[in-house]
């Protein structure tokens, strides 16, 4: 039998991991996996088993959103030789199961799909001496995520994120930006900018699938320029729905790594987290450090 570290933030999904567990552990039973259970209750707690018993185990699960398994793979990139990694979504916006089209809050249908699923290659996000799953961001509702109270989230999903934007509309600002990239460098006036190896982003926008590899050791880095105007502004929108980023104010470049510079500290957020506030942040693509089944 192989061994598999369960680590479920009870939290997550209005709690939905309780339904069908025992029928998924019966699934992961019969699928070759002895499983051990690690429940969390604070922030970072996730981080700190798989780094203290990581080793031991053959795959490391996690049941949670994003945010959880972040710090799972936080632990992950602290062992010498980290064991595969699965995931069973029970978030709110679920962007890596998006991007990897894993069932959502269904932990019998996670079960399953880890036991016939096969380990891929899957590059980490560098955020300075931290580490993301598939973004780091700043500027236009990049605070949604993680100021939106998580009762809201529970109750109200996506939706509770759509509102938070809409109410942020009258405070955004732009952020006077160099950034440094793998072949250039951009001054500008930025309402957005992004490091994400991600085809989905809060749930809501999605990137072309042709333009993210999630293994090839490259990120995609999104800025958009201030738009000055509302048509402008629409004209954004329209371009990154429709996935034409034909856009003018909008640019997705590929590179390996990414520094930003601020005039005044500029509030982060990785993968759905707060990030802090920075005037200068690096950012990196580690290629493949751990396998990913799905």
């Amino acid at each position: 039998m192989k061994k598999l570290m369960l680590v479920i933030n009870p939290a997550a999904g209005r709690g939905g991991y309780k339904y069908n567990l025992p029928d998924a552990l019966h699934t992961l039973d019969r699928g070759g996996y002895r499983t051990t259970l690690f429940f969390t209750g604070a922030r970072g707690e996730a981080t700190d088993f798989v780094r203290e018993h990581g080793k031991d185990y053959d795959v490391v699960t996690c049941i949670g959103g994003d945010g959880t398994l972040s710090e799972v793979i936080g632990g992950l990139m602290a062992l010498e030789n980290p064991p595969k990694l699965g995931y069973f979504p029970m978030g709110t916006a679920n962007d890596v199961a998006t991007t990897l089209n894993l069932p959502k809050n269904d932990s019998l249908a996670a079960a399953q799909r880890l036991v016939n699923g096969a380990p891929h290659p899957f590059d980490v996000g560098g955020f300075g001496k931290e580490y993301f799953a598939y973004i780091a961001a700043f500027g236009a509702f990049t605070e949604v995520s993680y100021s939106t109270p998580q009762d809201q989230k529970r109750a109200l999903g996506h939706l509770a994120y759509v509102l938070q934007g809409a109410a942020a509309l009258g405070k955004i600002e732009t952020y006077h930006t160099v950034v440094e990239y793998d072949g250039g460098v951009i001054e500008d006036d930025l309402l957005y900018g992004s490091l994400s190896n991600s085809t989905s982003v809060a749930g809501i926008v999605r990137l072309n699938e042709k333009l993210v590899g999630l293994g090839d050791g490259m990120s995609e880095l999104v800025l958009v320029k201030d738009p000055k105007t509302v048509a402008a502004f629409g004209e954004i929108v329209e371009s990154v729905l429709s996935q034409r980023y034909d856009s003018d104010k909008l640019l997705i470049l590929h590179t390996k790594k990414a520094t930003f510079h601020f005039e005044k500290p500029v509030p982060w957020t990785r993968d759905g987290e707060d990030g802090g506030a920075h005037q200068d942040v690096e950012l990196c693509n580690y290629a493949a450090p751990i396998e990913f089944i799905f």
